[in-house]
């Protein structure tokens, strides 16, 4: 571990008693020294004798022109510096490197970076952990707390272990969820008395709707997924659950509502189990299949889709692959996209006119400039398990900025899936207009794109 220079002057400052040196077998000095402390003293000659020994090197994007805003790679550096060009300075610290290192662009940010925009970038590694029962898993969310600007939409990162269950629950808010790894069980009841269970695998959807029953089970590898959901202040604390529900009736209703003894719920929980472990779903689905007089949830209703199974649009810097209301009817305002970018690439830059963007990283590492009216820019950077927010209408880009696969999900409130892409609103404008404006070059402006990229490629070496 490095430490500052000011750590290493502390032995030296600390013994300092009324403007002199205290010797080291005086007696303790007291908490507070004399009133002949405060202002002019003529002892002062301006500080240490020597400026602290900063030993460092500069990577070569930081003595490019602030501009160019070049990825710095701070992981490879001994001690990174916030300079870039002509700007900046050193820094002797106090400071934590870890940060720094993971986080170029907020120490030594592009020249492009301008005023400040709002925080879009939380770490669900840093979302305290809430624990299940008996080693059932776990779950960690984001919401207002943590991103008070993040109010369109909240997330929750979620684990259980095989045969965990995630409690028979409820929400005033409306979940969508992505499967991130293993499979899971998934059941729920409509008001209708329409019954729905299905077996969801990584990379499928699922959505419930507000108000609608549902429990989840994990089958016999675990499961671990990421629920959305359309309201920037849910708490996943907040959750109408089943156990809560009868704790907190009056046995005497329960007996009447159900027409049993009052003696049938002594053995009920005498507190929520939230997460916890149950007695593992049986292979075949079929023998969980509860069918009533209103029977299944439609088809064209269907509280699950099998992502997993939709071939990716491939494209020069990588991939995209969409679910919206267009093919998922039931999730009426959800729409998302998994966008996967090759190192070197990088999600074209965009912005959504109708609805902000709710991001998580899955995998890889990233950066991206969120620009928001009229002249502010921050550049952020992203890891996997990093959640992303970008206003409505507010342009940004993704860039890989590692050495594999950069893949992160895009979620809109939104009937379907849309963004303005720059590149095709600049190619599809007429050229006069743009050269009179940017005062681009003919090549370029012949050079220019009228399709959506999505994912451009990066410069070939």
């Amino acid at each position: 571990m490095k430490f500052s220079p000011l750590v290493t002057l502390l032995p030296a400052v600390l013994p300092l008693v009324h403007g002199a040196p205290a010797r080291r077998d005086a007696p303790n000095p007291g908490l507070r020294g004399s009133d002949s402390l405060v202002g002019y003293s003529t002892s002062n000659e301006g500080g240490s004798d020597s400026p602290p020994d900063i030993k460092y090197t500069l990577l070569p994007g930081q003595k490019e022109d602030p501009k160019i805003g070049s990825y710095l790679d701070f992981e490879k550096a001994d001690n990174p510096q916030p300079i870039r060009g002509s700007t900046g300075s050193d820094d002797p610290g106090p400071r934590n490197y870890y940060y720094d290192r993971i986080n170029s662009d907020k120490l030594a940010p592009p020249g492009t970076d301008h005023g400040q925009t709002i925080n879009a970038q939380w770490p669900m590694g840093l979302s305290h952990n809430r624990f299940g029962i008996d080693g059932a898993g776990w779950a960690r969310q984001e919401n207002t707390n943590v991103m008070p600007d993040a109010t369109l939409m909240a997330g929750v990162n979620m684990r259980l272990s095989p045969a965990g269950y995630r409690e028979l629950h409820w929400h005033v808010a409306a979940e969508w969820s992505l499967v991130l790894n293993g499979s899971a069980r998934i059941q729920a009841v409509n008001e209708n008395g329409e019954t729905f269970i299905d077996d969801v695998a990584a990379g499928d959807v699922w959505y419930f709707p507000p108000g609608v029953p549902h429990s989840i089970q994990a089958l016999d590898a675990g499961v671990e997924f990421l629920l959305v959901f359309d309201d920037g202040d849910f708490s996943e604390d907040n959750t109408f659950l089943a156990t809560e529900v009868f704790l907190h009736t009056p046995r005497e209703v329960l007996s009447k509502n159900f027409g049993v003894d009052v003696s049938a719920f002594d053995k009920i929980p005498d507190d929520e189990l939230y997460i916890f472990k149950g007695t593992p779903a049986p292979a075949d689905i079929q023998k969980q299949n509860v069918t009533t007089t209103s029977g299944l949830v439609p088809r064209d209703q269907s509280y699950s889709y099998h992502f997993s199974e939709q071939p990716a649009h491939e494209v020069a810097g990588g991939s995209v692959k969409i679910v919206d209301p267009l093919t998922f009817p039931i999730a009426k305002n959800f729409s998302a996209a998994v966008v996967t970018v090759h190192p070197g690439g990088m999600r074209e830059i965009h912005w959504h006119p109708t609805s902000d963007e709710w991001t998580f990283f899955i995998s890889g590492q990233g950066r991206a400039t969120l620009f928001t009216a009229p002249n502010a820019a921050t550049t952020f950077d992203y890891t996997a398990g990093d959640v992303g927010y970008f206003p409505k209408s507010s342009s940004h880009y993704v860039e890989n900025t590692g050495d594999e696969n950069l893949v992160f999900l895009e979620v809109l409130q939104a009937s379907e899936f849309t963004d303005m892409a720059l590149g095709q609103w600049i190619a599809s404008t007429p050229r006069q207009i743009i050269a009179d404006t940017l005062n681009l070059s003919d090549d370029m402006i012949n050079n220019l794109k009228t399709e959506k990229q999505f994912v451009v490629a990066g410069h070939s070496s």
